[in-house]
């Protein structure tokens, strides 16, 4: 039987199945580069690293913590001024990944700044902070706050990715970390990593977290003690199944233990990421979205006279799942949270502490300002 042939048909399909099979081919290599470049860039810190600290201006005079003098701290996860009253966020039940311009990040900053004019600390911790991210229009946040509050300080690496691929649009750049900026005398800063719970690939494109410390040398009579006041800020995971909170707070308390051991003042703060031992406040009403963890470690953490440093009388963070604006209904259509405060060692008594109401204009947590003195 003769079969018919039609070598322009035969082309064409020779020519399909051609480009088929090489649109194929890119759809595998494509995230077979991307993984291999996340691989060869992955960011890998070291389990200690010392810091560089700097000032933000030549002129700046220092003060010297000396035993009972009260000293002011403020706490605040500026979520990159990308996380401001307009914004959701796709990894709390929203669908943004960033905000729609610079001018919206930069009115987000202005208002931290002004936020921070209005109520000065000595000290400040500073988290989810920007130094070169697609999110935040690769503004180097950390240089303009040394500049704006005239203060010497340091930064760690808590995000270090050159390209984060995901979701679409992709997330892209993202460095960020913790920070703390004061006007006192830094002996040294160092960065201690944290476990990180996520596996790879998916460790590729994920958070490194650590603890950020300064030593600040202690006085007595205008002479140093020998001992110094340990600051140790940090954001603890947020996203993970729950064994990720519990090794880092494990890994915190070991750090903590040992500084107080060798006679130093410790005060550790930031973003907990997790529910305040006794806090009844603001109870969850919902199981789909994101909830913190509850800090298993509490009774253990303060078997040695360590205290939490906490107000719940207002949110310290609320949920991304959707802006926050209009009627802020009985319907719940927000959770709100308390997940950032500070742990203090059996040597420095609190003397006041707050959460500083910004309604959430600016980023998605409020700051939380407290007074301390160290104990003779």
């Amino acid at each position: 039987m003769k079969t018919d042939s039609n070598p322009k048909t035969n082309k064409f399909l020779r020519k399909s199945l051609k480009i088929l099979v090489t649109v194929l081919a890119i759809l595998v290599a494509i995230p077979v580069v991307v993984i291999v470049f996340l691989s060869v860039t992955e960011y890998r810190p070291k389990p200690v690293e010392k810091l560089k600290f700097t000032s933000g201006n030549s002129r700046l005079e220092l003060s010297e913590i000396s035993e009972e003098r009260p000293v002011s701290l403020m706490t605040w996860n500026i979520g990159y001024a990308g996380l401001g009253k307009y914004e959701d966020f796709f990894m709390d039940d929203g669908i943004k990944v960033r905000p729609d311009s610079k001018k919206i990040v930069d009115s987000y900053f202005d208002g931290i700044k002004q936020t921070l004019k209005e109520n000065p600390a000595d000290i400040n911790f500073f988290q989810e902070i920007d130094i070169n991210s697609k999110r935040s229009w690769h503004t180097n946040q950390v240089e303009k706050l040394k500049e704006n509050l005239n203060k010497q300080g340091s930064f760690a690496y808590n995000f270090n990715c050159l390209y984060v691929p995901f979701p679409l649009p992709t997330i892209g750049r993202v460095q960020s970390g913790v920070a703390i900026l004061s006007n006192y005398e830094i002996q040294e800063s160092e960065r201690i990593s944290l476990p990180v719970p996520f596996k790879w690939p998916v460790r590729l494109g994920n958070l490194k977290r650590c603890v950020l410390t300064q030593k600040i040398p202690v006085y007595e009579n205008g002479k140093p003690t020998g001992k110094s006041l340990v600051l140790a800020n940090f954001h603890l995971e947020a996203f993970d199944s729950g064994e990720g909170k519990i090794a880092q707070t494990k890994r915190l308390k070991e750090i903590l233990t040992k500084e107080y051991e060798q006679g130093n003042y410790v005060i550790a703060g930031g973003d907990f990421n997790q529910r305040f031992p006794g806090s009844t406040a603001f109870p969850p009403y919902w199981t789909d979205g994101w909830l913190p963890g509850q800090l298993e470690l509490s009774e253990e953490m303060l078997a040695e006279g360590w205290s939490f440093a906490f107000d719940d009388t207002k949110p310290t963070c609320r949920s991304n799942a959707k802006p926050y604006i209009g009627e802020k209904a009985e319907a719940h259509d927000w959770q709100y949270h308390v997940i950032d405060g500070f742990l203090l060692s059996p040597n420095v008594k609190e003397i006041s502490i707050h959460v500083i109401d910004e309604n959430f204009e600016n980023s998605d947590h409020n700051p939380v300002y407290m007074e301390f003195a160290l104990r003779k």
